[in-house]
């Protein structure tokens, strides 16, 4: 006797491929927060004590110690970062104005197969204006979206972190 494994015609499966996709270079970002700026890079490798200042009082976890940031010719700061999505990293861009508030964010990659909805302008507009000190946090001040929760989280708790950076390292620079 000898055992055969059947598989019921038309059955396909189907399995979802991860996929990583470039939205904007740092240059688009940069023009997309700060239209016609000119920018000079003003790199920072953070200390042991500035991380551990940092993430205590954003209360997120900083997954790098060096910080890409621009100073914005109009003043302000421009900053790249990434955040963990459910399992890839996000990398996106924050503007800050001369204040210290958010000006802007865009989404330059996107690696997760779910929640690529982070991208809408109506969902990256909540962020607008927001300064350190102020209440960010996902469903209290800002909105989810149903089916990319993790990313809206990281995305979020990323904005607060930088916004702490800016209040500890860059202000009055």
């Amino acid at each position: 006797m000898r055992a055969e494994l059947l598989i019921p015609a038309g059955f396909i499966v189907l399995v979802a491929p991860a996929r990583a996709v470039t939205y904007l270079s740092v240059e688009q970002a940069q023009q997309a927060i700060f239209p016609g700026a000119k920018f000079t890079p003003d790199f920072r490798k953070l200390t042991d004590a500035e991380v551990a200042r940092i993430e205590k009082e954003s209360d997120t976890t900083a997954y790098s110690r060096e910080v890409k940031c621009w100073k914005v010719d109009a003043g302000g700061w421009f900053i790249v970062d990434e955040v963990i999505g459910k399992h890839e990293f996000i990398t996106y861009a924050v503007g800050l104005d001369a204040g210290g508030a958010v000006q802007g964010i865009e989404i330059m990659d996107y690696r997760e197969t779910h929640g690529g909805e982070i991208r809408q302008p109506s969902w990256r507009a909540q962020f607008h204006g927001r300064k350190h000190g102020e209440a960010l946090k996902l469903e209290d001040d800002i909105q989810n979206i149903s089916g990319a929760t993790l990313s809206c989280k990281h995305v979020t708790d990323g904005v607060r972190r930088l916004l702490t950076f800016y209040d500890l390292v860059l202000k009055g620079r």
